[in-house]
C-alpha cells in the first residue's frame, strides 16, 4: 500500500510552514527530505506520522503503518539494552530481538544499562527499536545525529534491507547514506508565504 499525500499543508505554533506538497511512496522506495534548518521537513514528518492534523489536504496509507524516530530516542535508562528492545516488542507485537542486536552492533552491549551507554550506543538503540516494531513505513528525522561513519554505515544497511523487504522510508538529513534508490524531495519550494499578522480589535 502506498503512503499518498495530496496537496497537504502543515504548520507549526499555528503558523503555516509548508503548502501544496504531494508525493506517493510505494514499498521498496524512500524518500529523502532536504531543505535548510526551519524549512519545515520536521513538521511535515510529524504530520505524517499522525502526531499533528494537517492544515489542509489528504494523507492517507498511514493508519497503524508507521514507525517514528526523531530525536529523543526514547529509551528507559534504567533498563539494559535488551530490555529496551524487548518492551518495545512486545509494545508491538513482536518476539526476537536478535536479528536488532545484530543489525546495530550491539549484542556486545545487551546486559548494559541505556543510561551508562555513550551518545552514539544510545542513538543506535533508538534506531534498532524500528526493527521490533515490524511496520513498513519508516518515518525518520535526523536518524544519523551522534552517529560515526561506521554506524552510519550500519544503518544505511538496515534501511536497504527494509526497503528490499518491500518496506519503504521517509528521511530528513542532511547526510548521504548511499541509498541510491532513493528520491530526493527539496521541500524548498514548498514552503508557505508569509501570512499578515492578526490585529486585535481593542488596540484599533
Amino acid at each position: 500500500m502506498d503512503v499518498i499525500a495530496q496537496d497537504l499543508a502543515v504548520a507549526r505554533g499555528g503558523v503555516p510552514v509548508l503548502e501544496g506538497l504531494s508525493f506517493v511512496l510505494g514499498p521498496g522506495q524512500a524518500l529523502v527530505l532536504r531543505g535548510p534548518n526551519g524549512s519545515g521537513k520536521t513538521t511535515l514528518l510529524r504530520t505524517v506520522a499522525g502526531l499533528q492534523p494537517p492544515l489542509a489536504g489528504s494523507l492517507s496509507g498511514t493508519e497503524d503503518r508507521i514507525a517514528y524516530a526523531a530525536h529523543a530516542d526514547g529509551l528507559k535508562s534504567m533498563l539494559s539494552v535488551a530490555e529496551n528492545l524487548r518492551f518495545w516488542a512486545q509494545v508491538f507485537g513482536a518476539s526476537d530481538i536478535k536479528p536488532a542486536l545484530a543489525a546495530f552492533d550491539l549484542d556486545p552491549l545487551q546486559d548494559r544499562l541505556a543510561g551508562s551507554l555513550s551518545a552514539g550506543q544510545k542513538r543506535r538503540l533508538g534506531l534498532a527499536r524500528l526493527m521490533v516494531t515490524a511496520r513498513p513505513v519508516w518515518v525518520l528525522d535526523e536518524p544519523t545525529v551522534s552517529l560515526d561513519a561506521a554506524s552510519v554505515a550500519l544503518f544505511a544497511g538496515v534501511v536497504r534491507r527494509h526497503l528490499a523487504s518491500g518496506g519503504c522510508a521517509l528521511i530528513a538529513t542532511h547526510i548521504d547514506l548511499g541509498l541510491t534508490e532513493a528520491r530526493i524531495l527539496d521541500v524548498t519550494p514548498y514552503r508557505a508565504a508569509p501570512r499578515a499578522a492578526l490585529q486585535d480589535e481593542a488596540f484599533l
